[in-house]
């Protein structure tokens, strides 16, 4: 029986790093949900399909099998059993994604294939409403956040180290601005899970999270 770790929290949190260093410590599968919009958005291209065609999006997304898996430590995307690891990274696959994202029936369709992966593997999967909506059973709940200061900061040094000029204060009102979209939208909005552990990361360290969420991991083995 598969073990499913569900880690929630808006823009900014460090979910997708906290998420990836908690799967490589547990074995665990880390499901990229942004790379398998990409495989969808490379699957469409493909075909032939017009990004401003939704009608034609929404009838060729069901046929896209996208799957995660790992090779020698990397992980690979599958679509329809082909790498496409080297092709989904381009800017027009990541325009179509931008595109085809919004499709509601592309997201039906990527939560089916998230679901059915996590079916059968450990998994530990990230974002705004997987404890709500793509995982509600999962085994380990996680709200993840921290306040729009330091997660403006986080995001103003992340830009600095690249050699990027950024402005601290227009980063964090756009935080805030994403926080608000994300909690008001109408379709799987961003809220913590009733049986979510919340984790404020604002005054703690990568490790110190990534050592919060294994304990819990651990516990939850145990009762099992």
């Amino acid at each position: 029986m598969s073990f499913n770790v569900a880690i929630d929290g808006p823009a900014g949190a460090g979910k997708s790093t906290i998420a990836k260093q908690v799967a490589r410590k547990e074995g665990f599968i880390y499901v990229d949900t942004g790379a398998m919009y990409r495989a969808m958005a490379y699957y469409l291209l493909q075909q032939g399909i017009d990004g401003n065609d939704s009608e034609a999006i929404s009838r060729a997304c069901t046929d896209a099998e996208i799957s995660l898996r790992y090779e020698n430590g990397e992980q690979v995307v599958l679509l329809n059993g082909e790498n496409v690891n080297g092709v989904i990274r381009t800017e027009q696959v990541s325009r179509m994604a931008s595109v085809s994202s919004a499709n509601p029936d592309v997201r039906v369709r990527l939560v089916e294939l998230q679901k059915k992966l996590a079916k059968v593997n450990d998994v530990v999967m990230d974002g705004r409403d997987i404890g709500t909506c793509v995982l509600p059973d999962a085994d380990v709940k996680i709200f993840l956040t921290a306040s729009a200061a330091v997660r403006a900061k986080r995001r103003y040094l992340e830009l600095h180290e690249k050699g990027e000029t950024a402005d601290l204060a227009t980063i964090e009102a756009d935080i805030i601005e994403r926080d608000h979209r994300d909690m008001t939208r109408e379709h799987s909005p961003l809220k913590q899970a009733e049986d979510a552990k919340l984790l404020d990361s604002s005054d703690m360290t990568i490790e110190q999270v990534v050592d919060a969420i294994i304990a819990r991991i651990e516990q939850a083995k145990k009762e099992r």
